[in-house]
């Protein structure tokens, strides 16, 4: 099952640091800066948002580990890493004025899925058929917001955790799913082989409909027809070879239902190369 951990705080730093104590699925509460730096006075100073560790060890040559010990020294710190440090003391002291934006979903500017597979997986085929589902959804999303893509690009994490990401401009901009997943196809043939942990696919360059660059398929009949095959085609190929009926999940409705089937592949495709091994 998929879990959730929610922060709430006074803050953007304090409430991201609110999310991560209740991990993997819990509720916590940082309602002032008293709170937030009686929490964190003596952890490492990793544990405030954005201190990762380039700047740790940088802090560290100064003889700064903690939190504690950045207030104390911060006089040197803002002196030998200015305005960053000037910020990071800020944090130090529970102060953060970042001006929290409401998110509104008419403003995005890309519309992306990723799948992060419970293993890491060595098949293209399997990834190529995974991008085919993901479109689905990346499709769905911008048909409801009413938005078209001039770009789809693809997201690929590879078992050492290194990212990569390809793009391509389209001749007409679409939320079709098929043209989508065509396109993310042709991305992904180019990409280095390997163990992959996640992949991803999405539209951006994003507009409305009005002004837009009609496609093929928008002005003729029979080009929709032969995607729609196309599409009845995919599935029926896909659900021979993993023996699987993805009837309950083409509507794209089912989150945890698509993350389910996806494993099940992910198991298929396993059990087929150690039989082949």
């Amino acid at each position: 099952s998929l879990t959730c951990s929610v922060g709430l705080a006074y803050s953007k730093t304090a409430a991201k640091t609110a999310s991560e104590e209740k991990k993997p699925d819990g509720y916590f509460e940082i309602p002032s800066r008293e709170d937030f730096v009686t929490l964190v006075l003596d952890r490492n100073v990793k544990s405030l948002y954005t201190v990762g560790e380039k700047t740790a060890k940088k802090l560290h040559l100064y003889g700064v580990d903690t939190v504690r010990d950045l207030q104390n020294k911060s006089n040197e710190v803002k002196m030998f890493m200015g305005k960053q440090g000037e910020y990071l003391v800020d944090l130090a002291f529970g102060f953060d004025d970042r001006k929290v934006t409401p998110y509104r979903e008419e403003d995005t500017k890309s519309i992306s899925k990723e799948f992060t597979f419970q293993k890491d997986v060595s098949s293209f085929k399997l990834l190529d058929d995974v991008l085919f589902i993901l479109s689905f959804r990346v499709a769905k999303r911008a048909k409801r917001l009413g938005l078209y893509g001039e770009g789809v690009s693809l997201k690929i994490t590879y078992s050492n955790m290194k990212t990569i990401t390809r793009s391509m401009l389209i001749s007409a901009s679409t939320n079709d799913a098929y043209t989508i997943y065509e396109n993310a196809s042709k991305l992904l043939k180019n990409v280095s082989k390997g163990e992959v942990r996640l992949v991803g696919t999405g539209l951006y360059h994003l507009r409305e409909e009005e002004g837009r660059q009609l496609s093929f398929a928008d002005i003729f009949s029979t080009q929709k027809d032969m995607i729609k095959e196309k599409i009845q085609s995919k599935w029926q190929e896909m659900s021979m070879y993993y023996k699987i009926d993805f009837d309950e999940i083409k509507d794209m409705q089912n989150s945890i239902k698509i993350y389910d089937y996806i494993e099940r592949m992910r198991e298929v495709m396993d059990s087929m190369q150690k039989y082949n091994s």
